[in-house]
């Protein structure tokens, strides 16, 4: 299977990086901020209601996406603000960790963006959010009963994202 970007993408998933079921959560926003899907499997404390968390993670993700293209030392050309850039180009973050989780991010030429929150000592999750990501396409955009922009509800593919994320966290 072909992925973005010229990389090539297995069919099969990645290997697993770390032992144990250490995924908290998973969301998957669209190009406009919109939370098409959100779940979780290991988040004891909740703090905020579902909405005000979505905002809090997305505006999250546009700042560190700011902060990320206005300190690239190599361009002097900063880019439009929230454009999605295709891999390789530009400066963009993968993850960053704190001492209770690790946060890892993907986005897509289309603008769709997987965010995957982890136990800090998970490895490198860029593989496995590629895989996320073929799954969605394969369920969810390929599914001619789907409409874009709207919130994910395909059993077939929550089935198959809570397998593996089991998986490999």
């Amino acid at each position: 299977m072909q992925f973005f970007g010229g990389s090539e993408i297995s069919p099969s998933p990645p290997a697993p990086t770390v032992s144990g079921n250490n995924a908290h959560m998973v969301y998957v926003f669209n190009r406009n901020g919109v939370c098409l899907l959100y779940r979780e499997w290991n988040r004891p404390l909740h703090t905020l209601n579902a909405q005000q968390d979505h905002k809090l993670m997305f505006g999250l993700l546009f700042s560190l996406k700011s902060l990320t293209a206005k300190m690239d030392p190599t361009s002097a050309e900063r880019g439009n603000l929230g454009v999605p850039q295709l891999p390789g180009q530009g400066c963009s973050f993968h993850s960053f960790r704190t001492n209770t989780y690790k946060l890892s991010f993907m986005e897509t030429p289309s603008g769709i963006k997987i965010i995957l929150v982890t136990h800090p000592r998970t490895g490198d999750l860029r593989d496995s959010l590629k895989y996320i990501y073929n799954l969605y396409v394969d369920y969810v955009m390929k599914n001619p009963l789907y409409t874009p922009g709207s919130p994910i509800r395909s059993d077939l593919f929550i089935t198959t994202l809570d397998q593996y994320v089991r998986s490999i966290a």
